[in-house]
């Protein structure tokens, strides 16, 4: 079968044939219809070669499809179940630990399987499983976010858009801070009250702070005391983006504040996202390419050439 692969030494990703894997007793085998394509499959090449536990890597860790085989122990799914997967779960995570679904078939847990309802594109159910999952877990689960909250959203791209809306529909007044433009009508579109091209900008004095509820870092460059200074004593940041893979923070800034990492979410997340999505309470801009466009599209992502999201759609 077909494979996008990391090879080593920081080399852009390699399309090869790879044997198709056989199924642990726990594991189902997924024909993958749609797999996203994330800035951490980018950062995963950078830090590949240290973290990977064996190389070549099939990356993907965004992924939708059909179940086609059962390992000899699961139960609660069946051959032609429509699933989308949880990188975060029991599983090591996909396309960093484990083969991902950059791939025309990939191995899964069923414990971290999510059931795709009736109606709901597969594109879309595919994002779910990470831009979804990531973004709305941040937002809601770890941040709280809540009508009469104040809110901020750094980063409104493929994870920054869904945790916006998110936040719209929990009641809570939602600020932006995007540097691209281009993207504000969208994130007024969502409900955003206001956006700004540098999170800086929330405050007018540093030494006095800033007013904010809550600020979740959807990118996480040189973002991150932007949003601690934001937020007021009591305030919290969720730290998500990963742009960088070391940051400093002012230690005087974080004093009566909270800073809390969120790293991806559980099965109950993406089926609420998809809920959501199916509703049409959260429509995510997001551009399909072929299975063949992977390798360029992360090119595109490494160059910050994505508005929104990147999937590759292949098989029917």
């Amino acid at each position: 079968m077909r494979a996008w692969q990391y090879m080593g030494k920081q080399q852009p990703i390699q399309l090869n044939e790879v044997e198709e894997p056989v199924p642990d007793p726990t594991q189902v085998i997924i024909d993958v219809l749609a797999a996203g394509l994330c800035h951490s499959d980018v950062m995963y090449m950078e830090v590949g070669d240290q973290a990977m536990p064996f190389l070549p890597m099939t990356q993907g860790h965004e992924n939708a499809g059909v179940i086609t085989a059962l390992g000899s122990e699961v139960t609660g799914f069946k051959v032609g179940d429509v699933v989308g997967v949880n990188s975060a779960g029991v599983q090591p995570p996909l396309g960093m630990f484990t083969p991902g679904g950059f791939a025309d078939k990939l191995a899964a847990d069923y414990r971290d399987l999510a059931r795709v309802p009736d109606g709901l594109d597969i594109s879309l159910a595919a994002l779910a499983t990470d831009a979804g999952m990531t973004s709305y877990h941040a937002m809601i689960k770890a941040g709280g976010a809540k009508k009469g909250m104040k809110v901020g959203v750094i980063g409104f791209g493929g994870l920054g858009q869904i945790g916006a809306r998110a936040a719209v529909l929990a009641g809570a007044e939602v600020h932006v801070a995007e540097m691209k433009e281009e993207a504000w009508p969208a994130a007024r579109e969502v409900g955003a009250v206001s956006c700004v091209k540098d999170a800086a900008e929330w405050v007018t004095d540093p030494r006095r702070g800033g007013d904010f509820d809550l600020v979740v870092d959807y990118a996480g460059f040189d973002t991150t005391q932007k949003a601690v200074n934001a937020i007021k004593r009591g305030g919290k940041v969720v730290q998500v983006g990963l742009g960088k893979q070391t940051f400093t923070i002012l230690t005087t800034s974080i004093l009566g504040k909270t800073i809390e990492g969120s790293l991806g979410g559980t099965v109950a997340d993406i089926e609420e996202v998809f809920d959501l999505m199916l509703r049409g309470e959260i429509t995510p801009g997001y551009e399909e390419i072929t299975f063949d466009q992977i390798g360029e599209g992360l090119e595109r992502l490494k160059n910050n050439q994505v508005l929104g999201r990147l999937v590759a759609r292949f098989g029917n």
